[in-house]
């Protein structure tokens, strides 16, 4: 508890100072950490060898390895800036293309399944969905210290996002779905045979979570990917995709839906691929041995 509330005094200082600056302060600290991330890098690389093969120059790999910590340096940033700000603050920085595919669809009364990943400023991003288009719910991992799940519950929900943690989260989201509510997932992260289907990822066969298509069927809600780009780190803007409705429940229809999923990540991963969390063991379950060294 001591800790946390040393964690309060930073955050009530850093609020004071220009947002110049504590983006300064938060960029430098991550590039610290690049310098002493040793195994981390390692798999960055590992990651990069295996989705890229020999594609990428060494200045771009080193590009893309470097831009990882300073993403993640913005995003924990960005926690922090979003338990203090205000509408008018997200309304400046954030512009929406192929909105109107989203406003037919809240126009006739349905649900959606929002999916998106960890790729450029993801807090901002979800966040933005909640307060400007459409209250969402979404799931939560706590913190390995509970006296920090408050702070992070009240950075999300005061911008009308639900939050549901990730112990029983399919209940969470269907009893959503169920009830005329949106959900947003993030559709990134690694999957194995029990949790998802085989798709191709970066040219590999792939465990995908097949939860969103799934969904999707059940509760009659359009799927609807959506992905935040930025030229210089202050202003945002967020495409939506084209809404893919599941028609059956049968495997072909759910790994044909989850497949499209996969494609858009993909294609946005490969326009700007230093905006991806590389830092993660994303092919664990089916390559392992990727990872050796």
């Amino acid at each position: 508890m001591i800790l946390f509330r040393l964690f309060l005094l930073l955050d009530a200082v850093l609020m004071k100072l220009p947002s110049s600056w504590r983006k300064r302060l938060f960029t430098s600290l991550a590039a610290l950490v690049h310098r002493l991330a040793g195994k981390r890098n390692l798999i960055i690389r590992q990651n990069l060898d295996f989705a890229f093969q020999e594609t990428l120059t060494s200045h771009e790999r080193a590009e893309i390895e470097r831009y990882c910590y300073r993403n993640l340096g913005l995003n924990l940033l960005q926690v922090m800036e979003n338990r203090h700000a205000t509408s008018e603050y997200f309304s400046k920085r954030i512009r929406f293309e192929n909105r109107e595919k989203v406003d037919a669809l809240l126009a006739e009364g349905r649900s959606m399944i929002f999916i998106s990943a960890h790729f450029g400023n993801w807090e901002i991003g979800a966040t933005a969905l909640s307060l400007l288009v459409t209250p969402t719910t979404a799931i939560y991992k706590g913190f390995k210290r509970a006296e920090f799940d408050p702070y992070l519950l009240e950075s999300r929900t005061r911008h009308r996002m639900n939050l549901a943690e990730k112990s029983g989260a399919l209940k969470h989201m269907a009893r959503a779905l169920k009830n005329g509510q949106s959900i947003s997932l993030m559709i990134d992260q690694s999957s194995n045979p029990r949790d998802g289907v085989a798709v191709d990822f970066f040219g590999h066969p792939t465990y995908h979570s097949s939860t969103p298509a799934v969904l999707s069927y059940k509760y009659n809600a359009p799927i609807v990917a959506l992905y935040i780009s930025s030229e210089d780190e202050e202003n945002f803007v967020i495409r939506f995709e084209e809404p893919i409705e599941v028609q059956s429940d049968d495997k072909s229809s759910i790994t044909e839906a989850t497949q499209r999923q996969v494609a858009t990540l993909e294609h946005i991963i490969r326009r700007s691929p230093k905006h991806w969390f590389w830092c993660h063991k994303r092919w664990k379950n089916e390559y392992n041995e990727i990872y050796a060294g």
